[in-house]
């Protein structure tokens, strides 16, 4: 049999609807049926090229390989599992855990799948859509019962992989109106809003920005731009620093920024390892704190409060987060539908010393 050239209906309609095929509360997983259908050959065949390519002439391989592409389908490698049965493994893919503000999150997810007897299988992508997509493929030939993302921003490869699967998925730390399936979150752009409200309302006005290269620092960023220019006011000077964030970073922006001859009032920090940072940094050079110089920062870590002079920064329920998610996938994963698919947690800036 010759390859098919054109895919069957539903692939269709993906092509045709794109993101919305995967808010559908009850999307349908592709099968090694579906796949042979699209490459013009039978199931068995299929098993084989996939498995045992060897055995199969080059051709086919190709055609079945080109099958798979279209349909995003991940080969099952739990040897002998049965159809239709529980993994009881939900996958978890964030940034990465040597920044504690992701840690309280996976803690509480953890913990409430674990009571409700499921394991947690963790991927690290450090920011990086390659690796979240490699990760993707990996973990999910594992069959999850439900998946955990961290962002709303994905390859349409990872996506269309992703709704393949029709397991369940929560997106967590953002927001969005059409979600691969749920989201738990907070918007980041209110959050760059309200940070750049707190610092005008002080009465800051030469103000720096020190942040991150990533995908939701950049638009916490972009938010605080434009809030401060809808007031009059352009930032000084803004340096990016490269993820994980780290005291270190934030001291040598600080410097950079004094020895380029900036002379800010106030900085605003995409996280507070970076505040951090700048106030050992402004404490070493005799600054005083707030008078000469305003810090805020974000993620209100656990040293916040207790840095000299105290953070003020913006604090998200980290724990809520996980929490929340958990919930949601348990419901679905019961045939349940979450009372919401799209979770606000909110956020709140936290005032202290420094500013």
């Amino acid at each position: 049999m010759k390859p098919t050239e054109s895919p069957p209906p539903f692939i269709e309609e993906f092509a045709t609807h794109g993101e919305s095929l995967g808010a559908l509360p009850n999307r349908m997983a592709v099968t090694l049926k579906d796949v042979a259908r699209v490459a013009g050959v039978s199931p068995i065949t299929v098993s084989r090229a996939i498995h045992k390519p060897e055995l199969v002439k080059p051709h086919t391989v190709e055609a079945v390989q080109r099958a798979v592409r279209i349909t995003g389908y991940i080969p099952n490698q739990l040897a002998g599992a049965l159809t239709g049965s529980k993994t009881r493994l939900i996958a978890a893919i964030v940034p990465q855990i040597s920044n504690s503000i992701f840690v309280e999150t996976i803690q509480a997810l953890s913990d409430r799948l674990w009571r409700a007897n499921y394991q947690l299988l963790l991927g690290l992508s450090g920011y990086y859509n390659a690796r979240e997509e490699e990760l993707i493929s990996a973990i999910l030939s594992r069959r999850p019962d439900g998946i955990v993302l961290t962002g709303i921003r994905h390859a349409p490869e990872t996506r269309q992989k992703i709704i393949s699967t029709g397991a369940p998925v929560v997106e967590i730390w953002d927001q969005s109106l059409s979600p691969i399936d749920m989201v738990v979150g907070f918007s980041h752009e209110k959050v760059g809003e309200a940070m750049a409200t707190h610092l005008l309302e002080r009465g800051y006005r030469k103000i720096a920005m020190l942040w991150l290269d990533d995908d939701r620092s950049t638009r916490r960023r972009l938010a605080f731009t434009e809030t401060l220019q809808r007031h009059g006011v352009a930032p000084v000077a803004s340096i990016l620093s490269a993820s994980p964030a780290t005291l270190q970073h934030g001291r040598e922006g600080l410097a950079a920024l004094i020895e380029q001859g900036h002379a800010p009032d106030a900085i605003a920090c995409g996280s507070d390892p970076l505040a951090h940072g700048v106030l050992t940094e402004a404490l070493a050079r005799g600054l005083r704190i707030p008078q000469q110089l305003g810090v805020i920062g974000f993620g209100d870590f656990d040293f916040a409060a207790h840095t000299h002079p105290a953070l003020t920064t913006v604090k998200v329920d980290r724990q809520a987060i996980g929490e929340l998610a958990a919930e949601a996938l348990l419901q679905r994963i019961a045939g349940q539908e979450p009372a919401q698919r799209i979770v606000d947690v909110g956020f709140r800036v936290v005032v202290r010393e420094s500013s």
